[in-house]
């Protein structure tokens, strides 16, 4: 009951608290580090940045606007200025090279609401809660471009939950507060993970960016797993694991594919047997330093 409630307690024993918590920490920094550059022109005059996460300009040069965004304009039937199809066009790219939901887990100051609600419902023990499909959150993103071709307008970023979390720490509309507490409570009373993993339609739009990413989190010493399950028990995604972990017997190589995988590599923290590590799609073991590539070599 003590592992499952608190994972990644066997890493901190033998790799020392720093290094089990080493991406998680740099996530938060980099995290907070964006909303500082947001906030330092409206907070302080000093405009690095100017504009929101959905569009903006830094040090007056580079464009970048959110690619999800653009799409519901375009479904809606407006055609942006070119500036912002320019932005677009570079934030897809990025999230191409290093897999789209890396914005959900590096990006979106929604993520560490989300994550400290999943703390403490493995803390408290809760067990209880909706059990929402994972596909719907495709199904909710289908339903936003749709709504916007109907009516002409961006209506979902009228409650966009990610949109008013940015607009209001940025602009000071006082819808912060609300946002936090309804998506901490929600994903903490009624629903595991329900928020990022099974709703979110942004979180689904950037998933579809990431079918053919290059970085990639692989199993790479699958064979010293212990199965204690600290990976998935951390993991916001933990349906993309088991491919990677498991299918050496089925020949199924060790790179995490899922395309909702968020690379937010606290499998790799939790770890006690380092048996993940970053790697690109196109990693594969050698015969001389994968026990697992010979049994899948014997057994075909």
């Amino acid at each position: 009951m003590t592992a499952l409630l608190r994972p990644g307690a066997d890493a901190i024993e033998l790799k020392g608290w720093w290094r089990a918590h080493q991406w998680l920490l740099l996530r938060r920094l980099v995290q907070l580090g964006i909303l500082a550059l947001f906030l330092s022109g409206p907070w302080f005059g000093v405009w690095i940045i100017k504009g929101n996460i959905a569009s903006s300009l830094t040090l007056e040069v580079l464009p970048l606007s959110d690619p999800y965004l653009l799409t519901q304009s375009l479904f809606a039937g407006h055609w942006p200025e070119t500036t912002i199809v320019i932005g677009a066009l570079i934030i897809a790219a990025f999230y191409f090279l290093v897999g789209g939901r890396v914005y959900c887990g590096w990006i979106c100051l929604v993520n560490p609401i989300t994550d400290l609600a999943a703390w403490l419902r493995q803390r408290l023990n809760i067990k209880d809660g909706a059990r929402l499909p994972r596909q719907s959150r495709y199904w909710l993103l289908a339903m936003t471009l749709i709504t916007a071709g109907i009516s002409g307008s961006l209506l979902w970023e009228l409650v966009n939950p990610v949109t008013i979390l940015y607009r209001s720490l940025i602009f000071g509309m006082g819808m912060a507060g609300i946002v936090v507490v309804t998506l901490f409570l929600f994903d903490l009373l009624l629903a595991p993970r329900g928020w990022c993993s099974h709703l979110c339609p942004m979180g689904a739009f950037y998933s579809l960016l990431a079918r053919y990413t290059p970085l990639r989190i692989s199993a790479v010493k699958r064979e010293s797993c212990n199965d204690c399950m600290d990976c998935y028990a951390v993991c916001p995604e933990p349906q993309v694991i088991p491919p990677a972990l498991k299918g050496a017997v089925q020949g199924i190589g060790p790179v995490i594919t899922g395309i909702n995988c968020t690379n937010c590599a606290r499998c790799i923290d939790v770890c006690s047997k380092d048996v993940f590590r970053f790697t690109t799609r196109f990693y594969k073991p050698t015969k001389t330093s994968s026990n697992t590539f010979k049994q899948s070599e014997v057994l075909s």
